[in-house]
């Protein structure tokens, strides 16, 4: 499960309708993901607030700027952890 639950999220983005819930569900479970890769450790209810606090930051970027960039800066700030690194 999630360290944010849907409600949360929407609360934070000041989402009111349910128009966005499955967007917003993948924005949380992409960016729940994406913190636990960069702390190396898998994120339980409760998770540490800071932690929880990047996630819902990932979250409002990411809904926030779905539009506003590129698609290339959009899908690589996703793609990037999942990259191998090239000497």
């Amino acid at each position: 499960m999630p360290p944010i639950t849907l409600a949360e999220a929407k609360a934070f983005l000041r989402v009111t309708d349910d128009a966005e819930d499955a967007l917003i569900q993948l924005l949380i479970e992409a960016a729940t993901e994406r913190v636990e890769r960069a702390v190396g450790q898998v994120l339980t209810d409760p998770a540490p607030a800071p932690l929880r606090v990047a996630v819902l930051m990932l979250v409002a970027w990411s809904h926030e700027q779905r539009e506003g960039l590129p698609a290339e800066a959009r899908i690589g700030a996703w793609l990037a952890p999942f990259r191998s690194a090239r000497l």
